[in-house]
């Protein structure tokens, strides 16, 4: 195989996504709005939305145009362009505690230049984690992490506040403390706030990976909704719409680090991504597409606990929030079996963390999703 593992995208791989390598979708030629075509000519209603890279749809016409000029115009260049400027300042107007911004290409690489930036602010090297960071080497487990790295880090169990401050007093000294906000669920006020007092009590930062909930959940994520600022917060996927662009945003005295350290790529500021970034920005201010996210979603969210409800055989219930949920499902082999069927019925639905809503999707579309995972669930509860 040309490509180890069928795909570079290690969530895309038909095992992953259907728990076989044969008989599924094939690879994807096209997408619009909230559908895509593979090359087998196949056409899907999507809930999967790129892994939550796209909110406003995929081909977004403003998000086009956007791209095209910016392609005519050369891409990138040998000198810092104006327009990183700008987007960092639109982008410091809706997060929470921004007052300065450093870009990069993926939401790993986000993560890992605000941990690197916690270490050079506090002098020290470990790291309390909560959630997904990312595959380098600061935050896995993997073949090939050295294990002195792997000492460097602690997990902890989502909204578990006592856990958290137990595992910070007993890790000291500790540089961050990086929180991804929802991972099953809503986080309580308690581990928002816990994690705030005790992460400052500690002298160590607050980090928010934002990557899946900002430009979601609200403009500002979590951290908007919460009131809860952390030092320092990572934002990506739907920022860019489809264009590969990520940030690590914070107080100005913080992000000053960077400059005491070398983070940096010749890509970072390619303008095409940046202009899309701020296209994504000005129809977010322009158009409701926070308001359609949660009324679509709410609708969405809906249908899966009517269907969780009607089979608690296949699935204990529905988890994360309206602007991205996935169902519970009873067994690995269940979870695979639907997704399976759903794709034959013509619908991309992910069996796990997570399916996300988009400004493309509609009242018709929810429909859709409707009768065809309904009809699917009916299908896999009576063979099962």
């Amino acid at each position: 195989m040309t490509v180890p593992g069928f795909t570079s995208t290690g969530s895309k791989r038909p095992d992953a996504l259907f728990g076989v390598s044969a008989d599924v979708p094939g690879r994807m030629v096209r997408a619009a709005g909230c559908r895509l075509w593979d090359d087998r000519g196949a056409e899907y209603l999507d809930t999967a939305m790129a892994l939550g890279a796209v909110a406003l749809g995929y081909g977004h016409p403003a998000v086009v145009e956007a791209v095209e000029r910016a392609a005519r115009d050369g891409v990138v260049g040998s000198l810092a362009p104006a327009l990183e400027a700008e987007v960092a300042e639109r982008l410091c107007a809706v997060i929470r505690g921004a007052e300065a911004v450093r870009f990069l290409k993926t939401g790993a690489e986000a993560v890992a230049a605000a941990v690197r930036l916690a270490r050079v602010v506090t002098g020290r090297e470990r790291v309390l984690t909560c959630g997904y960071h990312g595959w380098l080497d600061w935050c896995a487990e993997e073949a090939g992490v050295p294990k002195a790295v792997r000492g460097l880090r602690r997990e902890v169990a989502f909204d578990d506040p006592a856990a958290l401050t137990a595992t910070l007093e007993a890790f000291q000294p500790v540089a961050a403390v990086v929180l991804e906000p929802v991972v099953s669920a809503p986080p309580s006020e308690e581990w928002l706030a816990t994690a705030s007092r005790e992460a400052r009590r500690h002298g160590a930062l607050l980090v928010f990976d934002e990557i899946k909930t900002a430009f979601r959940v609200a403009a500002g994520g979590m951290a908007e909704r919460s009131g809860v600022v952390p030092d320092l917060t990572v934002v990506g996927k739907a920022l860019g719409n489809g264009l590969p662009i990520a940030a690590v945003c914070g107080a100005r005295e913080v992000m000053e680090a960077a400059t005491r350290t070398w983070i940096s790529s010749t890509l970072a500021t390619e303008y095409v991504s940046l202009a899309a970034a701020r296209a994504v920005l000005e129809t977010y201010a322009r158009e409701p597409v926070l308001e359609h996210l949660e009324r679509v979603g709410i609708r969405f969210y809906r249908v899966l606990e009517q269907l969780a409800d009607a089979h608690p055989e296949l699935v204990g219930g529905v988890r994360g929030l309206p602007q991205m949920c996935y169902l519970d499902f009873a067994t690995e082999a269940l979870s695979c079996r639907v997704a399976r069927e759903a794709a034959r019925r013509g619908l991309l639905f992910k069996r796990n963390a997570y399916n996300f809503v988009s400004l493309a999707h509609g009242d018709e579309e929810i429909e859709m999703v409707t009768e065809r995972l309904g009809d699917v669930m009916v299908e896999v509860a009576r063979t099962c």
